[in-house]
């Protein structure tokens, strides 16, 4: 009875966490007038799909903001890869002095709220020419703090004597990171490129900021204007959320078995 109870309840909570996916989705396809219509209407009657035509008009750019979301998706992707695994690499591996009182100072950013650097990002990035530019959303995500302490936890967990041994062989560190550590931490890192991946694909405020021309938009913005070029054309909001969203299942989906699996073996150690 207990099993039972728990299943019913754990059913009943993933229903209401996909039902505003199912609204979306089913909204996207409905006409203006019966998208909030009670009771809510599954299959829309009639089905229409002029609100994914709309959005493809040439007076929208939304082509354009998709394109600049995945290269700007990417670049995040790749600096962070490289920013976030080596720093990680040298708190966990190397051996210097004041490496514990830099980490904990490291750890300290943890506490200051991304929206309290706002105006202080912008001018440094309207300083070095960087506002209006994608660089303005790529560099600061690449320095992760949150994703160097989940790694450096990771990378403590691998067997010191790998990487000892490999050193004796005549290996360098960077050898010693690239061949023996990477190939071990693979399911933490892509971890970290998934969570990296949502936020920046559905990162709103950053690019709404430091970003003013609509050929440079992202995607996030870009759904946005479509309420106030078509007063709140929800069908167009609903259909253009749709397709945003098949990256994202996407990505879920080919990283699932890895991303549970860095999730379960990534412990606080040290």
């Amino acid at each position: 009875m207990r099993k039972i109870i728990l299943t019913v309840f754990l059913a009943v909570l993933g229903i209401a966490n996909i039902f505003p996916f199912i609204f979306m989705l089913s909204s996207s396809f409905k006409s203006l007038g019966k998208i909030f219509e009670y009771p809510f209407r599954l299959i829309p009657d009639p089905f229409l799909t002029e609100h994914y035509k709309s959005i493809f008009e040439p007076r929208y750019d939304f082509t354009l903001w998709y394109q600049n979301t995945i290269v700007m998706v990417i670049l995040t992707l790749l600096f962070k890869c490289a920013v976030v695994s080596l720093t990680a690499y040298a708190f966990a591996r190397l051996r210097f002095r004041g490496r514990s009182i830099l980490f904990i100072v490291f750890l300290a950013a943890l506490m200051l709220p991304g929206d309290a650097t706002i105006i202080q990002r912008y001018v440094i990035f309207k300083m070095l020419h960087l506002t209006d530019s994608i660089w303005a959303l790529v560099l600061p995500a690449a320095f992760d703090v949150y994703f160097v302490f989940l790694l450096r936890q990771f990378f403590m967990s691998i067997p010191f004597e790998l990487s000892e041994a490999a050193i004796i062989d005549g290996c360098g560190h960077l050898k010693v990171f690239y061949r023996i550590i990477l190939p071990l931490a693979k399911p933490a890192l892509i971890t970290m490129m998934l969570f990296s991946f949502v936020w920046a694909w559905n990162d709103f405020t950053n690019p709404f900021i430091f970003i003013t021309d609509i050929k440079k938009q992202m995607l996030t913005v870009g759904i946005a204007l479509f309420q106030e070029t078509k007063s709140q054309n929800h069908g167009m909001q609903m259909a253009a959320s749709s397709l945003a969203l098949i990256p994202v299942i996407v990505m879920f989906l080919f990283s699932q078995k890895f991303f549970i699996k860095g999730i379960a073996t990534t412990g606080v150690k040290g």
